[in-house]
């Protein structure tokens, strides 16, 4: 848990933006990329969590021990220099939640590539750690060689700034691995724990400071709004309460299937009731629809609507069809002279006209949320007044309760099988045209003569003699 929060520090430490300066800068004579200096990081650290350099500084060499961080100059010693010397970030390959098997062979390669580059010059510990191996593993040796030659002459096609970095990833990488003496101590993972315990306290302070400074609604008023909200659909629920004029699901009378048809000429009046709750429900019934529909054609506004309804077409449409009705749109309701121009401000036609130039599914988003919001506003709550609203009211049909007796119900649900499943009906199809086809009589001539047709189309068997010169 305490690497996975130093690695979200790491991440804040490499935004290009608010993180820790990183530059070229000049190694003896190769510029090495995207280095920072001691001074830099503990600077960061010290602003970033409001401690200071001292503390800073223990926390950004924590980082270093644990191989989130490496040297460029000193390699010996794992701790950050508040000075001018050279670091960089450690590959994310390397880091320590990896959890990559470390093997004395591997081990063994590098320090075998090592001894190339440097010619038998080796660190004192990487010496002993040399002949300790070579003793261990003399039976595969050979083989260690080869591999530690491969990797130094493909070393040598890199250029000289990869290559350099790429050796620094490497010596801080084994440096933790197998050098006792440079490896993080208890105490220091002691420090670490401590440091990234207070970190995490830390964060979870500004959480919630930032929690505390949100709007927030008190829990009587959300209880109280879902109270209303279940109290006004509570009749609208057929499995809650009474659905007229009977509940197809228990007495098997589609009546009520029948009068709630998606394009019913005259809907139920508890249908008609909904459209009133909100300008949601009213636009995704489709008989609603209709009905405003021809009030906004009264105002002389039905466009609306219809960019509306066309805007969700194209939302749920194919993907093949999607730039032609796009194209269609703009020319019916967006350009200059369009037949049925709609009306929205320059900002919103400035980004619908933007994205078309690569049309998507939600190009007309901008624009269809305006027109959403000006009939919601402005022309829903004048239908609800309206004469056309009044009158399919005026017209709704109440049908009574069809009233069932318990007989009659229980004989129903006797009645009832259930139906099978279309995969089992598919596969029974399946199998009585296969018996139709096994049973049916053979045509002998018929059969002779696809057989002839068939060995008279076979190609000719390849020659085996050997084609003149």
């Amino acid at each position: 848990m305490f690497l996975l929060q130093a690695e979200k520090v790491l991440l804040e430490m490499q935004d290009p933006r608010t993180g820790v300066k990183s530059q070229p800068q000049r190694l003896v004579i190769t510029t090495i990329p995207h280095a920072i200096t001691g001074e830099d990081i503990i600077a960061w650290l010290a602003g970033r969590f409001q401690i200071d350099t001292q503390e800073a500084r223990s926390f950004g060499s924590m980082l270093v021990a644990l191989g989130y961080i490496y040297p460029l100059q000193d390699h010996k010693r794992l701790v950050i220099k508040p000075d001018a010397s050279l670091y960089r970030f450690q590959t994310p390959y390397f880091w320590p939640t990896q959890q990559w098997p470390v093997e004395d062979t591997d081990y063994a390669i590098y320090l075998a590539k090592r001894n190339i580059r440097k010619k038998g010059i080796l660190e004192l510990h990487e010496q002993e750690q040399y002949n300790r191996l070579h003793k261990w593993m003399n039976h595969k040796w050979d083989f260690i060689v080869m591999q530690a030659k491969e990797q130094y002459r493909a070393a040598k096609e890199r250029k000289k700034p990869d290559r350099v970095v790429f050796e620094c990833q490497e010596r801080a990488y084994w440096l933790l691995q197998f050098t006792p003496a440079l490896t993080p101590s208890s105490g220091l993972i002691h420090g670490l724990t401590s440091q990234l315990s207070c970190l995490l306290c830390f964060f979870q302070m500004i959480f919630t400071q930032q929690s505390i400074m949100r709007p927030r609604v008190k829990s009587s008023v959300s209880i109280g709004a879902l109270v209303k909200y279940c109290t006004t659909y509570y009749s609208h629920d057929p499995f809650l309460s009474k659905c007229l004029p009977s509940n197809p699901w228990l007495t098997d009378d589609v009546t009520f299937w029948t009068l709630n048809r998606l394009n019913a000429e005259v809907p139920s009046k508890m249908r008609v009731e909904r459209w009133t709750f909100s300008f949601g429900e009213l636009l995704s019934d489709p008989r609603g629809r209709d009905d405003f529909r021809l009030f906004l054609k009264k105002e002389f506004s039905s466009e609306n609507l219809a960019f509306w309804e066309s805007c969700e077409d194209l939302k749920w449409g194919t993907a093949a069809t999607m730039r032609g009705k796009a194209e269609q749109i703009y020319k019916t309701f967006l350009a200059r002279g369009a037949p049925r121009w709609i009306n929205i401000d320059g900002k919103t036609m400035e980004i619908t006209v933007s994205g078309l130039r690569h049309p998507h599914r939600y190009v007309l988003d901008a624009a269809q949320t305006h027109i959403y919001m000006l009939m919601k506003k402005d022309k829903y709550g004048r239908y609800i007044k309206s004469p056309v609203f009044k009158d399919t009211m005026k017209k709704a049909i109440c049908p009574e309760e069809h009233k069932f007796s318990d007989a009659q119900l229980e004989q129903n649900a006797k009645n009832r099988r259930p139906s099978l499943s279309p995969i089992i009906l598919r596969q029974q199809e399946l199998e009585q045209r296969a018996r139709m086809a096994a049973n049916a009589p053979v045509d002998i001539t018929q059969v002779m003569s696809k057989l002839s047709q068939q060995g008279k189309e076979a190609p000719q068997p390849m020659s085996l003699q050997a084609p003149d010169k």
